[in-house]
């Protein structure tokens, strides 16, 4: 009975002073923190006001470390900014006004993520490119897309493109945005060509993106984003290649600048052939080849006649090395033995000089 009472004092005291520590506030599990959505965002890599896919950190950071850089690709930049400059020219020719086509960004994204982002309504335009045997994606938003209904119509300078929404891209828009498209297409082509020659060619017009799906959600591709502007008009195109449409050409897109060749150098081959033509080289007449032992060589002494089995008449081989150049006759000329020739360069002979060249 002891013991008991002693049990229920006991728990009456725990309990008095669990009950007195809540009521003076004494920190608890019960009374951590909780994160706010930003620190959430933070937390995630997630940031919604960064829309150009710049440095990105925590979980985010760790899903997307397997993206390859197109930085890891230095001719990519260079081609791309030779399309702005193409581009320039071209559409200033395609609308008949003053066009100014800049470089927003190059990026690495999922495709499956960039499906996701478009912002719609949109055109997405899937075209193949040839002779790399595989597809890529461009992206003309709204914004530019009644811009240049506007422009090619014979819309006023100085006011904005009226913009109707909820309803679905007409016939004539389509078409005008498939010209242009086609004229974009074309200059890209002419971007690769220094590099390699690739035909880019528009293979239909998608308004959803779940129809323009040109590779796996998962698949890692170079996103290329541009600004074109019309005065106070203007929009946005966005390329999209899978590195899987790369890869084929992915050693030319390593090199450091346009035409870089590893290990060659044209001067210097062309000084090299310079000096082989210039070298000198021994020419061997041999008149006859016997096949004789050896015990017969080492008893050779001063004033024995070794017999050729040849005559004066017989042809005698000229050789350079162990190469047979030709076949002539031995005679005289002033008081030099001379070999006129009697026969062409042997094949063996032209093969060692094609190699040469």
């Amino acid at each position: 009975m002891a013991d008991d009472n002693d049990i229920e004092q006991g728990g009456e005291a725990g309990g008095g002073s669990g009950a007195s520590a809540w009521e003076t506030g004494a920190p608890s599990a019960a009374t951590e923190r909780l994160l706010n959505q930003d620190e959430i965002d933070s937390l995630l890599g997630f940031d919604l006001s960064d829309d150009e896919g710049s440095d990105r950190n925590g979980i985010r950071a760790i899903i997307n470390s397997a993206l390859v850089s197109y930085e890891r690709l230095p001719m990519l930049e260079i081609v791309f900014d030779r399309l702005v400059r193409l581009m320039t020219t071209s559409l200033r020719n395609f609308t008949s006004d003053n066009v100014e086509v800049s470089l927003d960004n190059i990026s690495s994204i999922r495709f499956g993520d960039y499906l996701n982002s478009i912002p719609l309504p949109a055109i997405l335009s899937v075209f193949r490119a040839e002779e790399l045997d595989n597809y890529g994606l461009l992206t003309v938003d709204s914004n530019l897309i009644y811009s240049i209904v506007d422009v090619l119509l014979g819309g006023r300078r100085g006011t904005a493109a009226m913009r109707i929404e909820g309803r679905p891209y007409t016939t004539i828009e389509r078409v005008l945005v498939q010209r242009m498209v086609e004229v974009v297409l074309a200059d890209a082509k002419a971007a690769f060509e220094p590099l390699t020659p690739v035909n880019f060619k528009l293979d239909r017009l998608e308004t959803n993106p779940r129809f323009a799906a040109i590779a796996r959600p998962a698949n890692a591709a170079i996103l290329v984003k541009l600004r074109i502007d019309m005065e106070d008009r203007g929009g946005r195109i966005e390329l999209l290649l899978p590195y899987a449409t790369l890869e084929p050409i992915r050693k030319m897109l390593l090199q450091q600048f346009m035409g870089e060749k590893f290990g060659r150098d044209n001067i210097w081959e062309g000084h090299l052939a310079t000096e082989l033509w210039t070298t000198q080289t021994e020419v061997m007449a041999v008149l006859d080849e016997q096949v004789v032992g050896l015990r017969t060589v080492l008893d050779l002494k001063v004033g024995d006649t070794f017999v050729l089995n040849a005559t004066a008449d017989s042809l005698i081989e000229l050789r350079a090395g162990s190469i047979t150049l030709t076949r002539g006759r031995m005679g005289r000329r002033n008081h030099n033995i001379a070999v006129r020739v009697e026969a062409p360069l042997t094949p063996a002979a032209k093969t060692a000089l094609q190699r040469i060249e």
